[in-house]
């Protein structure tokens, strides 16, 4: 199961576009109610999700998702079931992914020590410890980050490529007419 952490305030564009690539790539992903069953984007877009914190099995996720967005990360930094949840997947060699300023929470938490990684401009110091990369999307080890929302559908291929193949997660973004 890969879980994507919702909380008030987080960018739909850098949670539901990485969902889509994913569940058209063939795979298990559930939405996470970080602060209740329905939460509402920093743009006003509802959405309801596919389970609450309590339901999530973060020994067993395949992968842990953190989108980005005002206040939506400060919202997930501040939950300690999400923070648990990101240890966990970390500890067991899953994916931990984050988009936009969401890397700022795995850089305060250590997680990004010696790995190279993006953010959102303006985050870079919440990096503790981490390389700047360059392009859109970076993976080091079992670390995914990506810049932004213009990010979202090569950071949803970035993430279904580990399950799937690179082949396969290009062939899926090239059917939604993506142009690179």
């Amino acid at each position: 199961m890969i879980y994507i952490f919702l909380a008030e305030g987080f960018e739909e564009v850098e949670a539901i576009a990485p969902l889509d690539v994913l569940r058209r790539c063939g795979l298990e992903v559930k939405t996470v109610g970080v602060t209740g069953s329905t939460v509402t984007g920093a743009h006003g877009i509802p959405v309801v999700c596919d389970c609450t914190l309590e339901q999530v099995d973060a020994e067993h996720a395949q992968a842990v998702l953190l989108p980005g967005g005002m206040p939506g990360t400060l919202n997930l930094k501040k939950n300690n079931a999400v923070l648990a949840a990101v240890r966990t997947a970390n500890a067991c060699g899953r994916i931990v992914a984050a988009i936009c300023a969401a890397p700022s929470i795995l850089g305060e938490m250590g997680l990004l020590r010696g790995k190279t990684a993006v953010c959102f401009p303006g985050f870079e110091e919440a990096l503790d410890g981490a390389r700047l990369g360059t392009e859109p999307v970076c993976r080091d080890g079992n670390i995914i980050t990506a810049k932004g929302a213009g990010a979202a559908l090569e950071f949803g291929e970035r993430i279904a490529a580990e399950f799937v193949g690179a082949e396969k997660a290009a062939q899926v973004l090239a059917s939604m007419q993506y142009i690179r």
